[in-house]
C-alpha cells in the first residue's frame, strides 16, 4: 500500500493514498498531480512517490515535469541566497581612499570555491540573481511557482542588462505572461522585441555598452581537442567569416569537408602571416608551453603531457609541437616522487628570470582555486611577506615562497581576511575564507610514472619553444605574446 506523509504549517499529517476518491493512488496519478502542483516543502516532500519502476511512459513524462518544476522551484530559493551573499558583500567592500580603483567585492570567490565553479561563472551566477532580485520580482515569482526554468529567468535578466529600471521594468510586464508557455529561444526572442518596443530610441547606446564585452576565451573538449570562441561585433563576425570563407576557398580538394577546411583557414589566417609580413618566416610570435617528460619525448613511454592553459595532451601531441621547424628546447628537473620542481635558491626580492621560468612551469595557473589565468600573465607573489628591512629574517624570494596570482587575487589576498598556506613537499595550496571555509588548490606539475620514479633519482622534463625567442617578461604585463613552449 502506497502512503504519504504531508508537512503541514501546523503539525504532520499521514494520509492513506486509498481513501477520498480525489486522492492520487498510483505513481502515475501521483505524477500527473505534482506535474501540475505548485512546488514547495510539501510536494518535494512527496517526489520520494513517484518510484520509477511503478511509472507508465505516461508517468514518466509527468514525473519528469514534476521533477523540473521542483527544479525550478529550489534555484529560485538559490537566487535569493546568491543576492543576499552579494548584498553582504558589497556591504562590507572598503571605500577607503584609492580602493575605488578595483572590483573589492569578492563574493563571487566564495561562490565558486563553495559550489566549485570557475569565477566567470560565479560572477555571472551572482549578477543574474542580484538583477532578478532586485528589478525583476515577477520573473522570480515565474521560477519560484515552476511555471518557468531558470534559463529563461536568466535571459530576463541578460537580455536587459543595459536598460534602465524603468525599461527592463516595462519588458518584463510585457513577456511575462508569455513565458510559462515558451521554450527558452522564444523568450529570447520575445525579450529582444520587448527591449526594441521599449526603448527604440536606446539600440545604439546599448550597442556601444555592449561593444566593451568584446573578448576572447577557450575551452579545454575532450581527446585533445579545444573550443576557441570569440564575442564581437556582428559586422566584426560577417568580416571573419567572409576572410576564412574566401581562405578556406583556395584549398586543394584532398578529403577535408568544408568545415575542417575552415577551421584550418582561421588557424592559418591567425597563426601564419601572409607573404612579405616583417616576422621571420612569415609566423606570429605565438608561443604554447606544454610540460612533457624526456621519456615521452624520445618516445620510451606514452605519458600525457600538460598543455598550458588547456590540460592533458597525448604524448603525440606533444611529441608533434617538441620537434615541429622552430622549436627551443628547456631542461628541468622533477622530485621523482612528488613531479614538483627541484628549486632554485635567488636572494633578492625580485625574482631572477631562472626562478620566473620556475614557478611558472611548475604551478601553470593562478593558484586560487577558482582562477585559470595563465601564470605568466600573473604576479608572482609571496607567500610569506619579504622582509625588506631584513631579507635574511623570512620570506625568501624561493619557488617555495612564491606563487602566480592573478591581480585580482593578489589584492584578495592582501586586502581582505582570505588566508593562503603552500605545503612545499606536495606543492598543495590551501586557501582559508573568511568564513572558515577551506579550499585546495593541487599541484598543478604533472607527477612522472612510478616506473620512472622507482627507476631513477630524478625526473627530467623537456622545455620546448616554437617561434621566436621570448624577450623577458615583466611580472604585472597584463599578458605575453602568444607562442609554444614545452616543459
Amino acid at each position: 500500500m502506497m502512503q504519504a506523509t504531508l508537512l503541514d504549517h501546523d503539525d504532520t499529517a499521514t494520509t492513506e493514498t486509498t481513501g477520498s476518491p480525489e486522492q492520487p493512488v498510483t505513481a502515475d496519478e501521483w505524477a500527473a498531480h505534482l506535474a501540475s502542483a505548485v512546488p514547495g516543502p510539501q510536494t518535494a516532500a512527496m517526489l520520494a512517490l513517484l518510484e520509477r519502476g511503478q511509472l507508465s511512459t505516461t508517468g514518466r513524462i509527468d514525473a519528469l515535469k514534476a521533477w523540473e518544476r521542483h527544479v525550478a522551484w529550489i534555484q529560485a530559493q538559490q537566487v535569493g541566497l546568491l543576492a543576499d551573499i552579494e548584498a553582504d558583500a558589497l556591504d562590507a567592500a572598503p571605500n577607503e581612499v584609492g580602493w575605488v580603483d578595483y572590483d573589492w567585492n569578492f563574493a563571487c570567490e566564495d561562490v565558486a570555491c563553495a559550489l566549485k565553479l570557475s569565477g566567470n561563472t560565479a560572477a555571472d551566477r551572482l549578477a543574474v540573481a542580484t538583477a532578478l532580485e532586485g528589478r525583476f520580482p515577477t520573473t522570480v515569482g515565474l521560477l519560484e511557482r515552476g511555471e518557468i526554468c531558470y534559463l529563461q529567468a536568466k535571459a530576463v535578466a541578460e537580455v536587459t542588462g543595459t536598460l534602465d529600471p524603468e525599461a527592463a521594468g516595462v519588458v518584463e510586464a510585457m513577456v511575462a505572461p508569455k513565458m510559462p508557455g515558451q521554450s527558452v529561444g522564444q523568450t529570447r526572442r520575445a525579450l529582444n522585441r520587448a527591449v526594441l518596443k521599449a526603448d527604440p530610441r536606446g539600440a545604439e547606446v546599448r550597442h556601444r555598452r555592449r561593444r566593451e564585452d568584446r573578448t576572447i576565451w577557450h575551452r579545454a573538449a575532450e581527446d585533445g581537442m579545444a573550443t576557441w570562441t570569440a564575442f564581437l561585433t556582428t559586422p566584426q563576425a560577417a568580416q571573419l567569416d567572409a576572410a576564412v570563407d574566401a581562405h578556406a576557398a583556395t584549398f586543394t580538394e584532398d578529403g577535408r569537408t568544408l568545415n575542417q577546411k575552415r577551421v584550418d583557414a582561421l588557424y592559418d589566417l591567425v597563426v601564419n602571416r601572409p607573404t612579405g609580413d616583417p616576422t621571420p618566416g612569415g609566423r606570429s610570435a605565438a608561443v604554447v608551453q606544454v610540460t612533457v617528460s624526456m621519456d615521452t619525448l624520445i618516445g620510451v613511454d606514452e605519458e600525457p603531457a600538460q598543455l598550458k592553459g588547456y590540460g592533458p595532451v597525448s604524448a603525440t601531441a606533444a611529441r608533434e609541437v617538441a620537434f615541429a621547424p622552430g622549436t627551443i628546447w628547456r631542461r628541468l628537473i622533477t622530485h621523482p616522487a612528488t613531479g614538483l620542481l627541484v628549486k632554485t635558491d635567488p636572494t633578492t626580492y625580485h625574482p631572477t628570470a631562472e626562478t620566473e621560468r620556475h614557478v611558472i612551469a611548475r604551478d601553470m595557473t593562478c593558484t586560487f582555486p577558482s582562477c585559470h589565468m595563465p601564470a605568466h600573465r600573473c604576479d608572482l607573489d609571496h607567500i610569506e611577506p619579504f622582509n625588506h628591512q631584513d631579507p635574511q629574517a623570512g620570506g625568501a624570494t624561493e619557488p617555495d615562497n612564491l606563487m602566480p596570482l592573478c591581480r585580482r587575487h593578489h589584492l584578495l589576498k592582501h586586502r581582505t581576511e582570505w588566508q593562503v598556506q603552500r605545503d612545499p613537499d606536495t606543492g598543495e595550496v590551501r586557501w582559508t575564507a573568511p568564513t572558515g571555509h577551506t579550499y585546495t588548490n593541487p599541484p598543478h606539475t604533472p607527477s612522472p610514472s612510478p616506473q620512472r620514479a622507482a627507476a631513477t633519482g630524478i625526473s627530467p622534463f623537456a622545455t620546448v619553444r616554437r617561434g621566436p625567442h621570448p624577450c623577458p617578461r615583466p611580472r604585472t604585463r597584463p599578458g605575453p605574446p602568444l607562442g609554444v613552449h614545452l616543459t
